[in-house]
């Protein structure tokens, strides 16, 4: 089943202003996203999300019980997705079946790993260099884009662990 999106507010999505107000819009989003994400590991509750990822029985011996912020942590990425995804679909103009693929999935794990796991930004500097590629070598060597994909993910795990952020955090500090 294929759902085609022509108009949004019975405004037409086809027309340059349409697309560069989505465009915008997304940016801002990503942008407000961002600072809330930023915001949240800075404060109390962030703290405590890292300790329960660093070693959850001992936040429980502290007299936190880590399931409320699990949850908490889980509903606020689902709200992040579902607007990622409400924007997503007008600028594409067609969503179906074959978007919830796995080769997506991956992909958006090599973003996390290119651009570097420990970060926030990094899975958006990620983003912007593995679509980057996509958008170059689908044009012009379409067949081996899920080859150079996977050999990217295990050459950034083998020798770029913190992916490139992580290396220019080390060029960074080994000249000062």
């Amino acid at each position: 089943m294929l759902l085609y999106f022509k108009r949004i507010l019975d405004l037409p999505l086809a027309t340059p202003n349409m697309r560069m107000i989505l465009f915008v819009l997304t940016g801002l989003t990503l942008l407000g996203f961002f600072l809330l994400a930023r915001w949240l590991i800075r404060s109390k509750f962030g703290r405590v999300l890292q300790a329960i990822r660093d070693a959850e029985s001992r936040v429980m011996f502290s007299g936190y019980s880590p399931l409320p912020y699990k949850l908490s942590i889980w509903v606020i990425s689902a709200v992040m997705c579902g607007v990622a995804g409400a924007l997503y679909v007008p600028q594409v103009g067609i969503i179906n079946p074959g978007e919830m693929s796995s080769a997506n999935s991956i992909e958006i794990a090599v973003w996390a790993a290119v651009g570097g796991r420990g970060s926030l930004i990094g899975p958006v500097v990620g983003a912007f260099l593995v679509n980057g590629a996509k958008s170059w070598l689908t044009v012009s060597a379409p067949e081996f884009w899920l080859y150079f994909l996977g050999a990217l993910f295990i050459a950034v795990t083998l020798f770029l662990p913190q992916g490139v952020v992580g290396l220019v955090q080390r060029l960074k500090g080994g000249r000062s």
